[in-house]
């Protein structure tokens, strides 16, 4: 669980909450009408945008900037390096076991290709054709949360001008005003909230998972390019060290 994401949406939605409750109260925030314009409005604008099968795993979106799943780069560096050692020291069909148990799919699929005695740039290609692809899925479920961000505010100007135009037709009646206000200002706070909160920050974390996953794919490419090739363990962790900030590069050969 990525505990930075997790803090600012709690931190953010107590401080609100705490700041409405020794106001007027919470009970004051809420208004039916804007709900219904705002999240019923964006989330159907939502589904005009995007496809029905995308829709559907909004949710499980949302969860992945929650609880990513985090690889230890400098254990895959550690896991490539001993698997070029041993590809030097018996051969690369001596990967062939190791490569039936490997837990990462991607440096799993790279090495069973070249156990296989495809050609590097068939393998290369191969892996950057998966990469591309699996990166276009990730930017393009981020861009729900990107387009909901100003969809919700759009919604929530929308609700302002039919609060402000009831508001106006209804001039006479005092008791009219004060409903026809908050919806008006209602709508506009729940489209800042949804946009500020929720839509922008999380397309903005999920777009650096892709970053990150990008960055251990390319790193664990150039790795099965590298025992394909023979190259020496030592070089294969300088090049594949390169990936990681100064601090955090700790070679084997060195303990």
């Amino acid at each position: 669980m990525d505990l930075g994401t997790v803090i600012g949406l709690i931190s953010v939605i107590a401080l609100l909450l705490y700041s409405m409750a020794i106001g007027v109260g919470i009970g004051a925030y809420v208004d039916i009408p804007s709900v219904l314009i705002v999240i019923g409005g964006s989330i159907g604008a939502l589904l005009i945008s995007f496809k029905l099968e995308q829709m559907k795993i909004f949710t499980k979106v949302f969860m992945v900037a929650i609880k990513p799943t985090i690889d230890n780069r400098l254990e895959i560096i550690q896991k490539l390096v001993n698997y070029a050692t041993q590809a030097r020291r018996d051969g690369i069909l001596a990967l062939e076991t190791v490569a039936n148990t490997e837990e990462n799919k991607f440096l799993k699929k790279g090495l069973s290709m070249a156990v296989d005695g495809n050609e590097p740039d068939t393998i290369r290609a191969l892996l950057e054709i998966e990469m591309e692809q699996t990166s276009d899925r990730h930017k393009s479920n981020a861009a729900m949360f990107s387009m909901w961000s100003g969809l919700a505010g759009a919604m929530g100007m929308v609700g302002t001008l039919i609060g402000l135009v009831a508001m106006l037709l209804n001039m006479a009646d005092p008791s009219a005003i004060g409903p026809s206000m908050a919806v008006a200002l209602l709508t506009t706070l729940y489209g800042a909230v949804i946009g500020n909160v929720f839509g922008g920050p999380i397309a903005n974390i999920l777009n650096i998972r892709n970053t990150d996953e990008d960055t251990v794919k390319q790193m664990i490419l150039e790795g099965i390019m590298s025992i394909q090739a023979g190259d020496n363990p030592r070089t294969l962790e300088a090049k594949l060290l390169a990936y990681l900030p100064p601090a955090e590069r700790v070679s084997q050969f060195d303990s």
